[in-house]
């Protein structure tokens, strides 16, 4: 079973939030003082395995659970062993998850006994006073704890890096350099313009086509072919061990070859991260809706999925998103 959308492409990642709550404020992420779901609104850990299982039916073989942040989410654990359970009788092949690495300390052996292997974490700076400034309130050593944690549990770590103007532009070679000598891929993000944080996206967006060309003349940057399932082209250098992503939804659109979908906390199912369409499952579900119609309305999904986003930073214009990122996932 394979699931293809309108525009001939397959299908089979999803990407599912398990909360909009998280222990940090990063300013392009959420607002300083945010407005959190009731808990009734959000799917229970059961529902959220249900709509899984009808995806790995339907084809998906790689889930990447997100938040918020997940790991504040209780028992996400027990949700985890579940879906791990599952890639011995079904076609789920791997879970990931992606978090800002602040209870990484804690959980980083129960989730490599739990399948997970690889892991994504959000690290804008590795200055401890900016990075108390990005997050709000953050302590930079709890997150270097956390990644320390993982890798000794044999856990392979990405930084994920969103390039932020006027913050951390002047000390990507240093996070370069950090990573390298951790042995740990990174991956530089562009602004996506979501719902409006404390600061208008256009006083936040840095195109990632210039730090390329900067980081290329440092660097000699070669285009790799590895590929890790996202948006990411990667590059390989011959005077560093890891290899540099660039994720650039604004100046390089990546939309023709998305096999993705996510779903939000409280069951939406977005097509794409870059509009607003989505299909709530949260009500088909508990509207005790079999397995059968799920699946029917996750195939309709997929024949509305857009071709491509609608991303647009501009002075003039308020961000077509109305959620912010917590809200969709990561």
């Amino acid at each position: 079973m394979e699931l293809i959308d309108q525009f001939l492409r397959k299908i089979n990642y999803l990407r599912i939030s398990v909360t909009d709550r998280c222990d940090l404020r990063c300013v392009y992420c959420m607002k300083e003082h945010m407005d959190f779901l009731p808990k009734h609104e959000v799917l229970t850990l059961e529902e959220i395995e249900r709509l899984c299982d009808n995806f790995i039916s339907l084809g998906v073989n790689k889930i990447r659970i997100t938040g918020g942040e997940p790991l504040v989410r209780k028992d996400i654990t027990k949700l985890i062993n579940k879906l791990n359970l599952k890639k011995q009788n079904t076609g789920l092949k791997e879970i990931t998850l992606t978090t800002n690495g602040t209870l990484l300390s804690k959980y980083a052996k129960t989730l490599k006994e739990n399948g997970i292997d690889r892991i994504n974490v959000s690290l804008d700076t590795i200055n401890e006073e900016k990075y108390n400034k990005i997050t709000r309130f953050g302590k930079l050593q709890n997150v270097l704890d956390g990644i320390n944690e993982a890798i000794k549990n044999n856990i392979k770590i990405k930084i994920n890096t969103v390039v932020f103007k006027n913050f951390n532009e002047i000390e990507l070679t240093d996070l370069i350099n950090w990573c390298n000598n951790k042995n740990i891929d990174l991956t530089f993000i562009e602004v996506m313009p979501m719902d409006e944080t404390d600061m208008p996206r256009n006083m936040q967006f840095v195109p990632l086509d210039k730090t390329f060309e900067k980081l290329n003349k440092i660097y000699k940057l070669d285009k790799s072919k590895y590929k890790t399932g996202g948006p990411a082209q990667y590059y390989a250098s011959d005077c560093l061990n890891i290899k540099l992503g660039f994720i650039t939804p604004l100046t390089n659109n990546f939309c023709s070859n998305c096999n993705r979908v996510r779903i939000s906390s409280t069951g939406k199912l977005f097509m794409c991260l870059g509009q607003n369409d989505y299909v709530d499952f949260r009500d088909i579900i508990r509207s005790d809706r079999g397995d059968a119609y799920i699946k029917e309305k996750i195939k309709f999904a997929l024949s509305i999925k857009p071709k491509r986003h609608d991303f647009l930073i501009n002075s003039e214009i308020k961000p077509y998103i109305k959620r912010h990122m917590n809200v969709t996932g990561g």
